[in-house]
């Protein structure tokens, strides 16, 4: 299964993307989704689901089943947008609050035996050298922590530039 998280609005995406496939869950800002608010409900009182009720409480779950991680995002100051950030932080449910040593750094042991794809698709038309590195740098520190078995970054001056590429 693929899962396509994005920040485009409803219309552009169906525009820009075309019909989805059964195979493929996709993430979208429907307008409800609220900021993790630290309170480690999805590691001790529901283990695996976000306590806060809002559509996407079962992100973990999501990416437990999934083969490949499509994030299409605008790229800001080298980060993803603030939906697709937020959807990062409500996936920390992917993983268990335990500890684990990997290469000399410490990390969250993973809840599930699965190991994700995960391609990002970072878009601006003024993404300075210092951003892709910025932006490189994290989706490798979240293939790490997320324990994805690889990880790709593309950069694209436009949404038209991805048209095409993602099907």
């Amino acid at each position: 299964m693929k899962m396509l998280v994005h920040d485009l609005e409803q219309r552009e995406f169906e525009t820009w993307y075309g019909e989805v496939d059964a195979d493929t869950i996709v993430v979208s800002d429907n307008g409800r989704i609220r900021h993790c608010i630290g309170c480690f409900g999805c590691w001790i009182k529901t283990p695996g689901v976000c306590v806060l009720k809002d559509g996407y409480q079962q992100m973990g779950e999501r990416l437990s089943k999934c083969d490949e991680l499509v994030i299409v995002s605008r790229c800001l100051y080298g980060s993803y947008s603030p939906f697709v950030r937020n959807v990062w932080d409500r996936s920390i449910p992917y993983l268990l609050p335990y500890f684990a040593t990997l290469n000399g750094e410490t990390h969250h042991k993973n809840r599930y035996d699965n190991h994700f794809e995960l391609n990002v698709h970072f878009y601006g038309d003024d993404i300075t050298e210092a951003e892709r590195e910025t932006a490189k740098s994290l989706v490798a520190a979240n293939a790490i922590n997320f324990y994805a078995k690889e990880n790709h970054v593309h950069f694209h001056n436009s949404l038209q530039e991805l048209k095409g590429v993602l099907q």
